[in-house]
């Protein structure tokens, strides 16, 4: 596999990975959700290439106090191939290399097997309640 920065001619591979990793939700329209990112720190959305299909991401972000970790997604039919390991791998260095002290994920609580991902690679799960608020739904 190997790693590059998303380009424009991805948009539809990445939206079809996300999809078939159940990463979206009504809420989220995953094309608004790459355009946001493109505005900000595209250098910082990475894409895994396996015979020229996308077949993994990470969606990275840092705003100088912390660094965050969106759409990590690994296809279906390459997963146990250690993509997410190399995909967590490079957003990590690239984080370490902006002077990011600490890298920040949200998981669904009940995705124990990503849960447990995370934890093999280090994360650990902090004691704090994440809260949101929505400003809008697009």
């Amino acid at each position: 596999m190997k790693i590059r920065p998303y380009q424009a001619l991805d948009n539809d591979q990445v939206v079809a990975l996300w999809r078939a990793c159940d990463l979206t939700i009504a809420a989220n329209d995953p094309r608004k959700d790459i355009e946001r990112k493109l505005a900000v720190s595209p250098e910082l959305f990475l894409l895994g290439e396996f015979e020229g299909k996308v077949v993994a991401s990470v969606m990275t972000g840092y705003e100088g106090h912390r660094g965050w970790i969106n759409y990590l997604a690994v296809e279906p039919d390459h997963r146990r191939k250690s993509y997410g390991r190399l995909m967590m791998a490079a957003a990590e260095q690239l984080l370490d290399e902006l002077g990011c002290p600490k890298i920040n994920l949200q998981v669904r609580s009940a995705n124990a097997a990503v849960v447990a991902f995370y934890a093999s690679l280090g994360y650990a799960t902090d004691d704090v309640v994440s809260m949101g608020k929505r400003l809008r739904i697009d």
